[in-house]
């Protein structure tokens, strides 16, 4: 089968590799439909992963058909399915908990193990959701937008909140797409005047341009100094996680939706007289496949407008690397596989 191989950083060849053998029992195989190209696959492709080991066949944010079943798997073959690609062990203290997204042990697809860049691949039938009448170039983006959808089920906030999402690109679109469908009052924070701009023109959320005015004042202004009752940080960018705490009001909550290497610097006194609540919002669960699913189908999810390229398997080597220098007018890039 056709496989692309990130081999190195900065390294990306189609390779024929040989296909899956039977599914064992309680998993699937799958005919991969199409795969949406994440950050993290951009970070992959230029050696800025840290926990990676090089060759990986990339790719997490996956839809196909079942061709095969292995024993014990009552998904009939020919189901389309989104496939939920964090691998959990189903035995340590998260899993136990109902917390399988972050597992002890998690592996996920096209990270820890290899991906959905290829052909063909076997899956656990439990990590299998059927895609319900969701096209399969719609259900490949289904796994990103639970990333958002997770983390405003996460905060807890109150409809009619006033919330920041600081971070325009995908995931940040994402959580700020599913903050306003929980009925908070969203507004975008960036650098970029281009994908504010985007936000703004094609998904009518209010911005915030980092770069025409100081952060704090421009919060300020929003909030008439009281500060965001809720904000999600989506930059994974350090210097913003840790500014990200002054911009929450009295009483409320900062999400992290994004992950960084360095650690967080706060100041307690700050922290402790907002008597905040900070929280870490990891992968996704069955309850934000599931909701993210049914709200593209009815219409509250504009997929049209966040899938902006396009590519096949055979062209991805060169488009993959090609798109990560070249961010203008990206939103969100899928593969069609299939």
């Amino acid at each position: 089968m056709k496989a692309i191989v990130c081999r190195s950083p900065g390294e990306l060849a189609m390779d024929d590799r040989p296909a899956p053998g039977s599914p064992p029992p309680g998993w699937a195989r799958i005919a991969v439909s199409h795969v949406g190209i994440c950050g993290t696959d951009y970070h992959i492709f230029e050696g800025k992963h840290p926990f990676l080991a090089y060759p990986r066949v990339m790719g997490h944010e996956v839809s196909g058909i079942v061709t095969e079943q292995g024993e014990g798997v009552d998904i009939p073959v020919g189901t389309p399915v989104i496939i939920n690609p964090y691998l959990s062990c189903g035995k340590c203290i998260a899993c136990r908990h109902g917390k399988p997204n972050c597992c002890v042990r998690i592996e996920v697809l096209g990270v820890h193990r290899d991906g959905a860049m290829c052909e063909q691949i076997l899956v656990p039938a439990g990590n299998l959701y059927p895609a319900n009448g969701l096209s399969l170039a719609d259900a490949a983006a289904v796994e990103f937008l639970a990333i958002g959808a997770h983390a405003v089920r996460r905060a807890r906030a109150d409809a009619g909140a006033r919330a920041l999402v600081i971070g325009a690109g995908p995931i940040g679109l994402g959580t700020a797409i599913f903050a306003r469908i929980a009925g908070l009052d969203v507004s975008l924070l960036d650098m970029s005047s281009e994908r504010l701009a985007f936000a703004v023109g094609e998904l009518g959320f209010a911005t915030l341009d980092g770069s025409r005015k100081p952060v704090p004042d421009l919060v300020s202004d929003a909030t008439s100094g009281e500060g965001f009752d809720t904000v999600f940080d989506a930059t994974g960018n350090t210097q913003s996680v840790q500014a990200a705490f002054a911009h929450v009001a009295h009483g409320g909550t900062l999400v992290l939706v994004s992950v960084v290497k360095d650690d967080i610097v706060f100041s307690d006194p700050e922290f402790h007289k907002r008597e905040m609540m900070l929280v870490g919002s990891r992968n996704a669960l069955r309850a934000d496949f599931d909701h993210v699913a049914a709200s593209i189908r009815n219409g509250a999810v504009p997929i049209a407008k966040l899938v902006t390229h396009r590519t096949t398997l055979d062209d991805t080597p060169r488009n993959l690397a090609r798109w990560a220098h070249e961010k203008s007018g990206l939103i969100k890039a899928v593969i069609e596989v299939g």
